[in-house]
């Protein structure tokens, strides 16, 4: 199993199938397209029944018919199959068997280095197989991990019909990464009771609690006058833009919160005098707080209007919401896996995702959807790596939820 996974796993990382946030196709890149025909030939080859790849939507499914004559509910296994906004052409996966612990070069020429005095993570995986980067792009272990667990995991109960196991369903998907992949996903032909994205990160993952998430563009309008004769009539975007980020609590973002406090985000600034835009993303566990975010600034786009005389545009849309709110409802999934975990002798590790997935978005379609671990870590950048043993951890969990789902009926 473990070979096959980690050639399974090295041919797909190899693929771009990066997303792009600007295009408004479905998926919004060719290469997630070209990929997903790839996985729809190897599941048919695979022997996976009801292969289909869906246009409309671009999501991959197929099906693993059932062993056991019991009636027990159908459990579904999601993932998605584009990767973030970095470098993703011309990944060069590296091996480092039965790693030492020690400082690992990426790249010698631009001395790139992971090295364990930052990235303490490293340590839990001494003795380990890690995948890495060449430190030139991404890895793609986010999530395309995810694909390759869950395709080894069914590959292996089709090849064992000894084991017992009910209805069992896959889907692949795009466009995660840019918050729009699961918008399309049809839950009703989908058909399961209960499903799980395989998308996170260390061995023990359980998830079930995300952010409220929300993005906010602000446009402003300047005036440009030349600057020697400005005096009462200019007036500089930039200047408002770095008055609005500057009315924002200093202390909200990312690099300073963690656990369930909230931030604002800004991701991107662009402009001159006569027009600026900031792009922040807005987070939250707490339903409240997140409303109280969305509000406040609000009042800032509108206490600058008031200065400056309505240059400030705001839009905000939300993205996702904290799938805990419907999971909580029945909890039947998430007691399953950590049953399944603890067969394993894997720790559950249930905290609050930082993020989101996919599984808090279809949760509230109406198909409870935790998300489990994939084995990735330092994810959507040059540092990005994978242990072959967590990988392997996390495909034998697939298929003991699968077992477990009979027992615990």
């Amino acid at each position: 199993m473990k070979q096959e996974l980690l050639n399974r796993f090295l041919s797909y990382v190899k693929e771009d199938t990066r997303s792009d946030e600007s295009s408004h196709s479905i998926p919004s890149t060719p290469s997630q397209v070209e990929f997903a025909k790839k996985l729809v030939g190897e599941l048919q080859n695979l022997h996976f029944s009801d292969v289909s790849y869906n246009a409309d939507n671009g999501f991959v499914t197929a099906t693993v018919l059932p062993t056991t004559k019991k009636k027990v509910p159908t459990i579904g296994f999601i993932s998605h199959m584009d990767t973030a906004d970095f470098e993703s052409r011309n990944i060069k996966p590296q091996i480092h068997k039965n790693y030492d612990g020690k400082t690992i070069i990426l790249n010698e020429e631009d001395n790139i280095v992971l090295d364990p005095s930052e990235f303490v993570n490293l340590s839990n995986y001494v003795g380990d197989t890690l995948i890495t980067t060449d430190g030139k792009t991404l890895l793609g272990a986010d999530d395309k991990a995810g694909i390759a667990e869950i395709i080894t995991a069914m590959s292996y109960l089709i090849d064992h019909p000894e084991i017992e196991h009910g209805l069992i369903r896959i889907a692949f998907g795009p466009d995660e990464e840019i918050g729009r992949g699961a918008d399309h996903f049809d839950v009703e032909s989908f058909a399961s009771d209960y499903a799980y994205t395989v998308d996170g990160g260390p061995v023990g993952e359980l998830q079930y609690e995300c952010f409220n998430a929300c993005s906010a563009v602000i446009k402003i309008k300047g005036k440009n006058v030349h600057p020697g004769t400005a005096k009462g009539k200019m007036v500089n975007a930039l200047e408002i833009a770095r008055q609005f980020q500057n009315a924002l609590p200093s202390l909200d973002v990312p690099e300073k919160t963690s656990d369930r406090e909230g931030f604002y985000h800004l991701v991107s600034v662009e402009g001159t005098v006569e027009e600026a835009k900031l792009v922040y993303i807005v987070r939250d566990h707490s339903a409240s707080l997140f409303e109280y975010r969305k509000d406040y600034l609000i009042k800032v786009a509108e206490d600058l209007n008031s200065v400056f005389g309505d240059r400030v545009t705001l839009e905000l849309a939300d993205q996702y919401y904290n799938m805990i709110d419907k999971i909580k409802e029945d909890m039947w999934p998430v007691e399953i896996a950590r049953k399944a975990m603890e067969k394993l002798s894997i720790e559950p590790i249930i905290e609050p995702i930082r993020g989101g997935t996919d599984g808090s978005k279809i949760s509230f379609m109406g198909l409870l959807t935790p998300n489990l671990f994939a084995g990735g870590e330092n994810f959507h950048g040059r540092y990005e790596f994978v242990s072959l043993e967590a990988m392997e951890k996390a495909t034998k969990l697939l298929i003991q939820i699968a077992q477990e789902a009979v027992v615990s009926d």
